[in-house]
C-alpha cells in the first residue's frame, strides 16, 4: 500500500551526484538545408529544466517527499541558472563551486515533437571540490532517511565508495543509479538500478531468464548488495534479492518519451524507502511511476495524486 501523503512529506532523501541543465529548443521544420542534408529548425520556443541528479531531486519533491541535493556547479551563467531553478523547485541545495568547471548543459533541439539533435557541453570538477563535498555529506546524513547516488559519469562521484560506507554505518538505505562497466565502487549499497544496456556492460549478455538470474545474483553477492533492480523498458522490472526474483510487468500505455524515466523510478524507490516501505513493497509503485512519466515529454516528475490514482 502507498504510504499516506502526510508520512511521505516527513521522508527526507539526500541526493548526491552530477547535476546538469536540460535546455530545449522547440521549432518548426519546413525545409531541408541547402548546405547539407539536414532539417532546418526555426526555433520558436526555449525551455530549461533540471537535469541529471537535479531531476532526481525534482522527482522526489514532486512526489511529496523532501529532497536535499549535494553536487558541484561551475561558476558560470549556466550554473547560476541551474541554481535558480533548483531553489524555485523546493529542493534544499548544498553546492560546491568550481571556477574551472563548465556546468553541464544538454541542449536538445525538437522539431515536430521529435528530438532531432542533442549537443552536450561539459567537463569534470576538480578533486579538491569533490573532497570538500565528502565532508559536507557526512554532516548531512543525520537529517535524512535515505541516500541516493545518481551517477552520470561526469566526475561528481569520485568518492562514492567512502560515502556509501558512511551512509551504511549510519544505517541508511543507499540507492545507486550506476554508470560504467566497473561496479566495484558501489559495493555495500542497498540497491543499484541499472537498465538492460548498463547491466550487459558488466555481466555480459544473457541467454534466458535463468541465465540472467544467475548472473545478476552473482553480481549482487559479489558486491554485497541487498538487491539489484533491473529496469527493462517494455519488459517491466526485475528485482533480484536474497529471496529470489520479483518481476513486475510494464504498464500498458503509449510511450511518448523515455528521457528521465530511470530518474523517476529510483526517486520513487528512495522516497518510499525513506517513508518506511520495504524494497519489495515499493517496487510496484516505482514501476507505476516509470509508466506514468514515459507518457510525458522530456524530464518530468510524477505527483502523489498521479501515483495513487
Amino acid at each position: 500500500m502507498l504510504p499516506p501523503l502526510d508520512r511521505l512529506k516527513q521522508a527526507h532523501v539526500l541526493i548526491v551526484g552530477d547535476v546538469m541543465l536540460d535546455r530545449y529548443w522547440y521549432g518548426a521544420v519546413d525545409r531541408i538545408s541547402p548546405e547539407a542534408p539536414v532539417p532546418v529548425v526555426r526555433v520558436t520556443r526555449e525551455e530549461e529544466r533540471l537535469g541529471g541528479c537535479a531531476n532526481v531531486a525534482f522527482n522526489v519533491v514532486t512526489l511529496g517527499a523532501q529532497a536535499s541535493l549535494l553536487s558541484v556547479l561551475g561558476d558560470d551563467d549556466n550554473g547560476k541558472r541551474l541554481s535558480q531553478l533548483v531553489a524555485s523547485s523546493g529542493i534544499q541545495a548544498h553546492w560546491g563551486r568550481d571556477a574551472q568547471l563548465q556546468t553541464t548543459v544538454k541542449l536538445r533541439i525538437i522539431g515536430r515533437q521529435q528530438q532531432l539533435l542533442r549537443a552536450d557541453f561539459e567537463n569534470e570538477p576538480q578533486s579538491e571540490v569533490l573532497a570538500s563535498q565528502s565532508q559536507l555529506f557526512a554532516s548531512l546524513l543525520g537529517q535524512h532517511q535515505a541516500v541516493l547516488f545518481s551517477d552520470y559519469g561526469k566526475g561528481g562521484l569520485t568518492h562514492v565508495a567512502d560515502m556509501i560506507a558512511q551512509a551504511r554505518a549510519a544505517k541508511l538505505p543507499v540507492l545507486i543509479d550506476p554508470k560504467g562497466s566497473d561496479y566495484s565502487r558501489y559495493a555495500g549499497a542497498t540497491v543499484i538500478t541499472p537498465n538492460r544496456a548498463e547491466l550487459q556492460q558488466v555481466i555480459g549478455r544473457w541467454q534466458d531468464e535463468s541465465s540472467l538470474a544467475e548472473k545478476a545474483q552473482n553480481l549482487r553477492q559479489a558486491l554485497g548488495l541487498e538487491a539489484l533492480l533491473l529496469t527493462r523498458s517494455e519488459e517491466g522490472m526485475s528485482l533480484f534479492d536474497a529471496q529470489g526474483v520479483s518481476h513486475v510487468p510494464a504498464l500498458a500505455r503509449e510511450v511518448f518519451d523515455v528521457t528521465g524515466a530511470g530518474d523517476t523510478v529510483i526517486a520513487t524507490l528512495a522516497s518510499l524507502l525513506a517513508s518506511g516501505l520495504s524494497l519489495r513493497d515499493a517496487l510496484p509503485w516505482a514501476n507505476k511511476a516509470g509508466g506514468v512519466v514515459v507518457g510525458k515529454f522530456g524530464t518530468a516528475g510524477v505527483s502523489y495524486q498521479e501515483l495513487s490514482a
